[in-house]
C-alpha cells in the first residue's frame, strides 16, 4: 500500500509572511500525523523562506513517524542535518529565484560529487533519497552515487497539457520506477500531485510513498487540515 508522506513548508510560508509564530508547522506536522499522515516533510533551503532551523529541531523532536529533510548540498544545512538526525533526507537542485523545485537533482552530472554527501550522511545513520526526473540514466548514476531511495519528478505529468502529453510522462515515470526497483532502489514520487491527478499516477507507476503538500495546505485552507490529510491518504491508499 503507497504511503503519504505530508509536506508542511506552505504552512510556514503563510506564518512567515506576517513574521509571527502562527500558523506553526511544528502543529500542523503533528495533525497531519493524527489524520493518517506516514511521514512528514519539510525543505530548509539555504534562505530559510520558509522552514526554519528551529522548526527542524522540534520536528525532529516530535514527530512519531519519520521525518524526511529536503535540502541542497549547502555546507550550512549539512551541518544542521547531521546535527539533528532526520530519519531521511532527500537531495534536490536549488535556486533562490524559483518559486519552487523546477526540475530534478542532475545526479549523472555531478556523481563523484554527491557520493561524497551522501557517503557523509550514511556513516551518520541517515536514509538518502535523491530527487531526479524519470530518466534512466538518472536512476542509474542514484544506484552508484550511494541513494538508497529516488524520489521521481512527476511535476512534467501533473502539468500536462494534453492526454497526450500526460500518457507519455506516464510512461517515462512508470519506466522509471520499474528500472529504480531493479536496481535495488526504494521508489517515491512527488512534485505538483493533487486531489486529482494522485489515482490515475498511482495505477501506473508503481512507488512505495508519495509526497505532497501544496495540494493538502490548499485543500486545508476550506476543509481543515485532518480532513484535507485523510482524504489525501484514502486515495492514496486506494
Amino acid at each position: 500500500m503507497t504511503q503519504l508522506g505530508v509536506n508542511i513548508d506552505h504552512v510556514a510560508t503563510v506564518r512567515n509572511a506576517r513574521g509571527g509564530a502562527e500558523p506553526c508547522p511544528v502543529t500542523a506536522a503533528l495533525l497531519a500525523e493524527l489524520a493518517g499522515a506516514d511521514s512528514i516533510v519539510c525543505h530548509l533551503r539555504e534562505d530559510r523562506r520558509h522552514i526554519r532551523d528551529r522548526d527542524v529541531r522540534l520536528l525532529r523532536e516530535l514527530v512519531k513517524t519519520s521525518l524526511q529533510l529536503e535540502m541542497a548540498t549547502h555546507p550550512d544545512v549539512i551541518r544542521v542535518a547531521l546535527e539533528v538526525k532526520p530519519s531521511e533526507i532527500m537531495l534536490v537542485p536549488e535556486r533562490r529565484a524559483e518559486l519552487t523545485t523546477e526540475g530534478g537533482l542532475d545526479v549523472a552530472g555531478q556523481r563523484e560529487t554527491l557520493k561524497a554527501v551522501i557517503t557523509r550522511f550514511a556513516d551518520a545513520g541517515i536514509g538518502v533519497s535523491v530527487f531526479i526526473d524519470a530518466d534512466r540514466a538518472q536512476v542509474d548514476a542514484a544506484k552508484a552515487a550511494g541513494a538508497g531511495t529516488v524520489e521521481l519528478h512527476t511535476g512534467p505529468y501533473c502539468h500536462a497539457a494534453t492526454e497526450t502529453e500526460r500518457e507519455r510522462e506516464l510512461d517515462r515515470l512508470e519506466t522509471a520506477a520499474h528500472a529504480a526497483w531493479e536496481a535495488g532502489l526504494c521508489v517515491h514520487a512527488g512534485h505538483g500531485l493533487n486531489y486529482g491527478n494522485i489515482r490515475p499516477l498511482l495505477k501506473r507507476v508503481p512507488v512505495e510513498k508519495v509526497n505532497i503538500g501544496h495540494a493538502i495546505v490548499s485543500r486545508a485552507v476550506f476543509a481543515g487540515l485532518e480532513n484535507a490529510v485523510r482524504e489525501m491518504k484514502r486515495l492514496v491508499s486506494g
